[in-house]
C-alpha cells in the first residue's frame, strides 16, 4: 500500500471508532441493546479496516476479512430487527 492508501485507511479505522464510542455513549445513558449493537459494529468495521490496512489491500477479499465486515453488518441489522419486534 502506499502512503496515502494507509493514511487514508487509518482515518476511515478513526472515524469508525469515534463513530463506536458516540454510540457506546448513547448507550450508557439509555441502556438500550440498538446503541451497543451499532458501538460492536462499528468497533468490527474499525479493526476490519486496520487489519486489511496491515495486510495490504489486496487481502480485502480472503474470507478471514470478509466475514469480520460480515459479522458487522449482521450485528446491525439482528439489532434492528430485534427493536421493530419488541414494539411490535
Amino acid at each position: 500500500m502506499t502512503p496515502v492508501e494507509l493514511l487514508v485507511s487509518g482515518a476511515n479505522a478513526l472515524g469508525y471508532a469515534v463513530a463506536g464510542l458516540f454510540f457506546l455513549r448513547f448507550w450508557s445513558r439509555s441502556r438500550d441493546g440498538l446503541f451497543m449493537a451499532f458501538a460492536a459494529a462499528f468497533g468490527l468495521l474499525g479493526i476490519h479496516q486496520l487489519v486489511v490496512a496491515w495486510h495490504g489491500a489486496a487481502s480485502e477479499g480472503l474470507a478471514p476479512f470478509y466475514l469480520l465486515r460480515l459479522v458487522a453488518f449482521v450485528l446491525i441489522i439482528v439489532a434492528i430487527v430485534q427493536k421493530n419486534l419488541r414494539k411490535s
